[in-house]
Order: structure tokens, then sequence, then C-alpha cells
């Protein structure tokens, strides 16, 4: 399942009503923002109740093109 930024905007903004939906937005992004600096440095992120987020270095591989 994927989420775009702005239904997560609109779904926040109708569940709490008494927020802006800038101070919303600067919310979402200070957290995407500290999810992509922990991936960059190695680490792994856990939301409880929603999934970890983690980095994986694969090898690279020999393939052919069937054609």
């Amino acid at each position: 399942m994927a989420i775009v930024k702005s239904k997560l905007l609109k779904k926040l903004s109708k569940n709490y009503p008494n927020f802006l939906k800038k101070d919303l937005e600067k919310l979402i992004n200070i957290i995407l923002n500290e999810i992509k600096q922990t991936l960059k440095r190695g680490e792994r992120v856990e939301l409880r109740g929603f999934g970890i987020f983690s980095t994986n270095i694969q090898k690279a591989r020999i393939s052919r093109n069937p054609k």
C-alpha cells in the first residue's frame, strides 16, 4: 500500500482539525527527513505498529538479454 504525502496531509488535517495544515506539513517533512537521514547512516528505522525500514546492499549479478 502506497500513500502520497498530500493524502497523508489531508487525512491528518481531517483527524486533527485544531492543527494548521502548514504545521502538519512541517511535521510530516521533519519525520520523513529524519527517516531518510537515519537510512543514509545505515541504521534501521522501526515504527511500532507500522513497519521497519532498513537498507540492504545487493551484490551485482551478471545477466543476459535473451534477445
